[in-house]
């Protein structure tokens, strides 16, 4: 790989050049990163501790916080870090580390979801049979599948990216090493890798968001013809309302920044849409959570009260 490669290191150009905004920026995503941390950290430890969120619903909350949480540190603070530095230099390897894992965790993340909309598919439409089929082997066995399918998706797009010739120049335009915008500096064929994301990417993401549109068809339509009062169908709708908008709000990002990429439309327009999905959707998921879910607001109250009792003591 070395011998192949001209250029040793990169430097992110990050959000801005200006020194004032950077200082803000610094604070806003510092408290942005921590409120992540401690908003996914307090779900994942509730879901963990309380026995009666050891279901397959809160299995997956369980893995969606602590993915939120990874997929958060891969970026942030490095971004950080740059803020409070000049010139913000990432050596090659380091590159495409985090290039790999943001990418497999990224994409974890969005075939979780569609096993989420389909555990509630089943959990609503075929209640009798839910603890059969989501049995503890069946939900351990989807989220082996999900972590291991974003795995190697992500070591796919890192093995190709590594056998690019850098030859400068080497000005990252983003706050992380992301795939398109190191294409654009290749100064080798890109038609590979332009050919996996486009194909491989696409089928990754566009799979998940149908399987979940899907099961949410299936529940629609369960609801509304098989279930006689409105009360049961809303209360049915709200166990379903906070994955809808996590949903919407991961996918439609998403989508619209690796279909149909090529390596001339990395932009400051994309790299925002990137901040969307990467740092803000991390942070609202468990405010989207907690404040629709009865269950996780009851445990984490117990949890508080133990610990005051526990500090009394």
């Amino acid at each position: 790989m070395d011998n192949q490669t001209k250029v040793h290191n990169f430097i992110l150009l990050g959000l801005t050049s200006d020194h004032r905004q950077q200082h803000v920026l610094f604070t806003l995503f510092l408290f942005l990163y921590m409120a992540c941390l401690l908003g996914n950290g307090a779900i994942l430890t509730v879901v963990i501790a309380e026995p009666r969120l050891h279901t397959p619903m809160y299995f997956f909350l369980g893995n969606l916080s602590f993915l939120d949480i990874c997929c958060s540190t891969v970026t942030v603070p490095k971004m950080l870090l740059g803020f409070l530095m000049e010139h913000q230099t990432i050596s090659f390897i380091g590159c495409l580390t985090q290039l790999h894992f943001f990418h497999f965790l990224g994409s974890s993340e969005g075939m979780l979801l569609g096993v989420m909309a389909f555990d509630r598919y089943v959990a609503i439409c075929n209640p009798l049979r839910y603890t059969v089929i989501m049995s503890k082997w069946a939900c351990l066995t989807l989220a082996m599948f999900t972590w291991s399918a974003g795995f190697f998706h992500a070591l796919m797009h890192t093995v190709v990216t590594s056998q690019l010739w850098f030859c400068g120049p080497n000005h990252v335009l983003h706050f992380f090493c992301d795939i398109k915008p190191l294409l654009k500096l290749s100064c080798s064929s890109t038609v590979l890798n332009l050919t996996l994301l486009n194909v491989v990417t696409s089928c990754i993401a566009l799979g998940s968001f149908f399987l979940t549109l899907l099961s949410y068809l299936y529940i629609i339509f369960f609801l509304f013809f098989k279930v006689q009062t409105w009360q049961s169908r809303w209360k049915a709708f709200s166990t379903c309302a906070s994955h809808l908008t996590v949903v919407a709000l991961l996918y439609i990002p998403v989508i619209s920044n690796y279909m149909l990429a090529s390596a001339g439309d990395s932009t400051e327009r994309e790299m925002i849409i990137t901040l969307l999905y990467s740092i803000i959707t991390p942070v609202l998921n468990p405010l989207i959570y907690t404040l629709r879910n009865q269950e996780v607001k009851s445990a984490l109250r117990r949890r508080l009260y133990r610990k005051r009792l526990s500090g009394r003591a």
